[in-house]
């Protein structure tokens, strides 16, 4: 009853709201669907397996299939996905020019450079004199890594004519499908909820069709096979950094005790992580290889224009808002990387390298915490993560991701990531103690 309930919470946010209107409704709808995500996810705990894995599954594909119900709601990235797989269709890098670019007129059609009266509708951006465009920042390159843009590319392929945005819903669905497959295998049903019935899932892998739901997918199949086969592994967590950049954060995590002190000998200890960065190298470099031969160094993009827009490059804003609120601005950013260093350190050498997804959960975890971004999509690595480890309580990181990103009022996300922070430290107390 629970997940029946989620499923219908879920179908109404989705499709009773979005940033271009009236967004009450949509945070109505989509905070009642975390209450009902939290009970459903602890009352599947009790279930008996057999059923409780049917649960699973099954409601994994309602809760997906609820991102296919209406248009993006809170983003238009996928309209860069959509012109990124156009142009390199077209023969043409993404990376050469700028969708504003008039080289690439004639790859333009009205859906995506409205003219005239169409460009008078919210979120459409200035192209020129007459045309106008939905993809945000038409003026920069592109930001996506070059397995991203594969991905882009295959889609459009895959794409009937005319088809839109909707074939990337598809394929943020099957993504996010396929990672509670793989989570299934290592996690208890009730433990694998916590992505497959994650309200995040299908507002930002499906319905917002962030690529990042291919990273998550490449990040989890990276941690759950690195222990066993390091070579696998490292290729699996290069190609996800090739997605996203964000799935290096995992790299400590798969690299787990190699610092510990009762570990093996130096020269096993080099051989095991060269086994893993090796590989992961060798993947991110074959990746950037052909785009790097036909565009240069535009290959990175809008990536520098972009952290400094974001305020990464400690300019003020909403980035490091919870050091912030104990040090100077200009203390945020050096501290910031501090605490992800130890973070990283601590589970080199004391990690557990038979669960390498713990190393990934904690230092991913204390990196959004102490940077705290404010698109919530950027969390669903850590509610993956999360479903791996067993770890509930990280599960707030993802949900003040969606109030910095959604919330009316400017200081809502700084106080949301100090209430997932306080959770974070509660469930671990809590932890320690039963142990």
């Amino acid at each position: 009853m629970l997940l029946l309930a989620l499923v219908g919470a879920l179908a109404l946010a989705i499709t009773s709201g979005s940033l271009t209107g009236d967004t009450s409704a949509l945070l109505r709808w989509y905070a009642l669907s975390w209450v009902l995500f939290a009970a459903a996810a602890w009352a599947l705990r009790a279930v008996p397996e057999r059923q409780a894995v049917f649960l699973l599954v099954a409601g994994a594909a309602a809760v997906t299939a609820t991102g296919l119900l209406a248009p993006p709601t809170t983003s238009t990235d996928s309209f860069r996905y959509i012109w990124d797989g156009r142009v390199q269709a077209a023969g043409i890098s993404p990376y050469a020019h700028v969708p504003a670019d008039p080289a690439l007129a004639p790859l333009r059609d009205r859906w995506l450079f409205p003219q005239g009266a169409g460009c008078n509708a919210p979120y459409r951006y200035p192209v020129d004199a007459r045309t106008c465009t939905r993809i945000n920042r038409p003026a920069v390159h592109t930001i996506y890594p070059p397995l991203a843009e594969l991905y882009f590319l295959a889609v459009h392929g895959l794409s009937p004519e005319g088809s839109r945005y909707k074939p990337l819903q598809i394929g943020g669905a099957v993504l996010a499908f396929a990672t509670t497959l793989v989570l299934r295998r290592r996690a208890a049903p009730a433990r694998a909820a916590y992505w497959a019935w994650c309200p995040a899932v299908p507002l930002e892998a499906v319905n917002n069709a962030h690529v990042d739901a291919l990273g998550v997918l490449l990040a989890v199949a990276a941690l759950t096979v690195v222990a066993c086969h390091r070579v696998g592994g490292g290729m699996l967590l290069g190609a996800a950094t090739v997605v996203k950049f964000l799935p290096a954060l995992a790299v400590p995590g798969a690299l787990s005790g190699l610092l510990a002190k009762d570990g093996p000998p130096a020269r096993r200890r080099v051989l095991d992580a060269l086994a893993v960065l090796g590989p992961a190298a060798l993947v991110l470099a074959l990746a950037y290889l052909p785009y790097v031969l036909v565009s240069g160094g535009s290959v990175l993009g809008y990536l520098s224009g972009y952290l400094d827009e974001e305020g990464y490059d400690d300019s003020g804003g909403d980035r490091y808002a919870l050091l912030r609120l104990v040090l100077p601005d200009a203390a945020a950013l050096p501290a910031a990387l501090a605490v992800v260093a130890v973070a990283a350190v601590l589970v080199l050498r004391r990690g557990a390298a038979d669960r390498p997804w713990s190393g990934a959960l904690l230092v991913t975890g204390i990196a959004f915490l102490a940077l705290t971004p404010g698109y919530s999509w950027y969390a669903l690595l850590v509610v993956a993560f999360a479903a791996l480890d067993g770890r509930w309580e990280w599960l707030g990181v993802p949900l003040a991701g969606a109030a910095a990103y959604l919330g009316v009022q400017h200081h809502l996300g700084t106080a949301a990531y100090a209430v997932a922070a306080s959770a974070v430290i509660a469930g671990s107390l809590v932890r320690a103690r039963r142990s």
